[in-house]
């Protein structure tokens, strides 16, 4: 098994490299076919890794390929963990790249970097393969920061335009806050577990409970709740949480495939899953677990509701992303890992379903992406309008959808918790309900419903997009819709996780959930009966309809009479003012500062240059001395004589 692991990871490497490499040679169809198909065996070999896992009741493997370092005591392998929560993240990152992948054949069909873009997004897929299945730190460390890399190339592809140059420098430096505090959080773990190995770090990891670090002063602490608080810092960089979020709304500079394959299954999704991986070590620490449960929490509310008020059509499904993960870090902090993951999961289908949805009309309207230049889409673009639906409906969690198993399970978790932070949580996500609904619907009236607001050169031109870019499409919207029934049971409540994911008995909220679950019908019926959520969805969804469809004049009328608490969701609660202006001018002040006073005044000035005028000084007093007559030379030996005999006369 150990080459079919190593196909896994190889295949897009090599496919990104010839792309990459020979991409003029082997031209654009042999570029896209590469990559394609070095995509499909990694995806093809996947399903059948977790096949094998879940239906042939194999082991899991955790074995090294090879030793790539050792210092002392320390050994630096690269090896791999393939358990279920490992090979269905290979299934969803393979499985939503290989739709990426063939969208793309349309979305860059005219572009002049079509092979280069080929070759990265290859090579982003490899390096969320190596991410997830990783048996050790150093390993994740690799991939994590690839990714990071990877990334930044992409969200950059179009390098002329100052705004995508913008947007992947400012993608790059937050992500590096939240890499600093990662590293940290692994520093920390050799230090104390004496090892980067995964199943060596666990199983050492109940003695660390009374190990204790000193930080800063003489407070004294937990050297676990230092270690998870570090790793998650990592994960709210890559996994965009409050206040590390600001990068991702600004990626949407980046060609829609990578809005879909960043914000879908792979990059934002990568700290959800170091974060589930890590629950042996999450579960010895409820301060950790208090920390991640309010950020999720502030972050899934919060970043809602400036979806509501975004004109760019990518931008709104941006910040929609932005809330979903906010919610499955909340389920990650109430100890409901395999909830988290199963959002993640269904997340990805409809996620990059919305995005590449998103591309379909970008395409169609030339590039046009304002709302406001839209509308009456539907009659023009029949399977991209519903497939668009269904993507929104399995978003806000309407019954039988996806959406809406993984939604409701993870908020009843939340309600069934008592940890720190638990209760806050549980009204962010369930008026978040609200909210996704009020924005998804909102896009997809405004877009595709009401009065047609294009100019007529675009109107004239309107059509349904190619089979190559609606195939996807439709490909994406079968799991969207169907995925969460037959999953949810064994995920939540049939230990599909067991070994994998560690929770204390204390933190099982999802064992207080499945008493009530009694297959995924009877899900339904317990949810309409004793949740608010789908009545909460059910309300946002009409609120949009009255005041888009309805009556569109009320929205003009309401921003006049709530322009403060507009302006403050447009300016994005001044996230971006503050970074920009407080802490990147304070930054550079700082910096000018210490340059003019440290580096010009005091080493060049003083210590370089005043070193060399000093002896400037002494050799031209010394040269006057100089003068070459005998006589001052005989004066000067009498003064020295003299000082000399006198120094003496004193001492004695």
């Amino acid at each position: 098994m150990e080459s079919i692991y190593l196909t896994i990871v190889v295949a897009p490497l090599v496919a990104a490299a010839v792309a990459g490499l020979a991409g003029g040679r082997i031209g654009r169809a042999g570029a896209h076919t590469v990559t394609i198909a070095g995509v499909t065996i990694s995806f093809a070999l996947s399903l059948y890794v977790l096949a094998r896992l879940v239906l042939g009741g194999a082991e899991p493997f955790n074995g090294n390929v090879y030793e790539w370092a050792a210092v002392g005591d320390l050994t630096i392998a690269v090896g791999f963990l393939i358990d279920n929560l490992t090979a269905l993240m290979m299934v969803v990152v393979t499985g939503v790249s290989l739709a990426v992948h063939v969208y793309t054949i349309g979305y860059m069909h005219d572009d002049p970097g079509y092979t280069r873009f080929f070759s990265y997004i290859s090579l982003f897929t490899f390096s969320m393969l190596v991410l997830v299945m990783s048996n050790n730190f150093m390993q994740l460390f690799f991939g994590w920061e690839a990714v990071g890399l990877v990334s930044y190339l992409l969200i950059g592809f179009w390098f002329k335009r100052p705004s995508a140059v913008f947007a992947n420098l400012k993608a790059f430096l937050v992500n590096r806050v939240g890499d600093f505090g990662f590293l940290l959080g692994i520093a920390a773990v050799l230090y104390f577990a004496g090892s980067l190995d995964y199943a060596q770090v666990f199983a050492r990891a109940e003695g660390l409970q009374g190990e204790t670090i000193n930080i800063l002063g003489a407070a004294e602490w937990s050297a676990l709740t230092v270690i998870c608080i570090s790793l998650f810092i990592g994960a709210m960089g890559k996994s965009a949480q409050v206040p590390l979020h600001v990068w991702l709304p600004d990626s949407m500079e980046g060609p829609t495939p990578i809005s879909a394959l960043i914000h879908a299954a792979t990059m934002v999704t990568a700290g959800i899953f170091m974060v589930a991986r890590m629950s042996p070590l999450y579960e010895l620490s409820e301060p950790a677990l208090a920390f991640v449960i309010v950020i999720g929490a502030t972050t899934a509310f919060f970043t809602g509701l400036l979806g509501i008020v975004q004109q760019d059509i990518k931008r709104v499904i941006a910040y929609s992303t932005l809330s979903q993960l906010g919610y499955m870090t909340v389920a990650l902090g109430a100890s409901a890992y395999a909830a988290g993951i199963f959002h993640l999961m269904t997340h990805a289908f409809f996620k990059a379903l919305l995005f590449l949805a998103a591309g379909s009309v970008i395409i169609a309207m030339h590039h046009e992406q304002d709302i406001r230049k839209m509308g009456g889409l539907r009659k023009y673009m029949p399977i991209t309008y519903w497939t668009s639906v269904v993507g929104t409906l399995a978003l806000i969690g309407f019954p039988g959808f996806s959406g809406f198993y993984s939604k409701d399970a993870l908020i009843e978790a939340v309600h069934a918790s008592s940890l720190p932070g638990s209760g806050y949580a549980y009204w962010c996500v369930l008026l978040g309900v609200f909210v996704t609904a009020l924005y998804s619907f909102r896009l997809l009236f405004v877009v595709f419903h009401g009065k047609e607001r294009m100019d007529e050169h675009t109107k004239a031109h309107l059509h349904e997009t190619p089979a190559v870019v609606t195939g996807p499409l439709i490909a994406l919207a079968i799991p969207s819709v169907i995925i969460g029934w037959p999953t949810i049971g064994p995920m939540l409540f049939g230990g599909f996780f067991d070994g994998a994911i560690v929770v204390r008995p204390e933190h099982d909220v999802l064992a207080a959930v499945g008493e009530e679950f009694h297959g995924p019908g009877a899900f339904i019926l317990h949810a309409l009966a004793h949740s608010a959520t789908t009545y909460l969805a059910a309300a946002g969804a009409l609120v949009a309809w009255f005041l888009y469809l309805k009556r569109p004049e009320l929205p003009g009328v309401l921003l006049e009479r709530m322009a403060g608490l507009h302006k403050v969701l447009v300016n994005k609660y001044y996230f971006d003012w503050v970074n920009e202006n407080v802490i990147a001018r304070g930054t550079r002040a700082a910096g000018t500062a210490l340059w003019r006073i440290g580096d010009q005044i005091l080493i060049d000035g003083l210590i370089v240059n005043g070193s060399a005028r000093a002896v400037g000084a002494v050799s031209a007093v010394a040269r006057g001395l100089q003068s070459g007559y005998l006589y001052h030379y005989a004066f000067a030996m009498v003064i020295a004589l003299a000082v000399l005999i006198g120094w003496f006369a004193l001492r004695g």
